[in-house]
């Protein structure tokens, strides 16, 4: 006995049979595996997305406190932008004292940041206010001015003689590593 099948039927089981195991293999030669790795990506973005959530909201929180404080102490931002003028000093603070003399003190230890300069006033006062006004007025200043101890008064009948070192803050030099690395960013 012969079995005849038609010939469309014989192909159709042939492709059949060759399309189940490509079907078969291409499953376990290739989704399988890309599935777990698929999972294994899918849980690395959660976590790389929830690690940016968070830096976001850091860097956003850490911009608005720096804008809040930048707004709030612009003044002293513009001071410290400012270079200090000994003539214009002693003209805007003269009227405190009846004689005020400001030198330039040359120190090894000094810092690129800041100038000191050694104050010396004599005032007409029985107490020592106007230097507290002084000091009141030179908060407001247009440079940053730190006044160091000891502030020295000495009494000569009705004038106050003080002496007093100051700082004077600036902004340092550019020299030429900030000025590359500036360039570069």
């Amino acid at each position: 006995m012969k079995i005849s099948f038609p010939r469309h039927i014989l192909y159709l089981t042939i492709f059949s049979i060759v399309m189940i195991i490509f079907t078969v293999w291409f499953a376990t030669a290739k989704l399988i595996p890309m599935g777990k790795e698929y999972r294994k990506n899918r849980l690395t973005l959660k976590e790389e997305k929830r690690d940016l959530a968070r830096y976001q909201d850091y860097h956003d929180k850490t911009l608005e406190l720096f804008n809040q404080t930048k707004t709030k102490n612009r003044h002293i931002i513009a001071a410290f932008e400012n270079d200090f003028d000994p003539n214009r000093f002693q003209n805007s603070y003269g009227k405190y004292f009846i004689d005020l003399s400001l030198s330039k003190v040359h120190d090894a230890n000094q810092s690129d940041w800041y100038e000191v300069y050694e104050v010396q006033t004599t005032s007409k006062i029985k107490s020592p206010t106007n230097f507290y006004d002084f000091l009141s007025a030179l908060n407001k200043s247009d440079w940053i001015i730190g006044v160091t101890f000891p502030i020295d008064f000495s009494r000569e009948g009705e004038l106050i003689h003080s002496s007093f070192k100051m700082q004077v803050y600036k902004k340092a030099k550019e020299n030429n590593t900030t000025k590359k690395s500036a360039t570069e960013k």
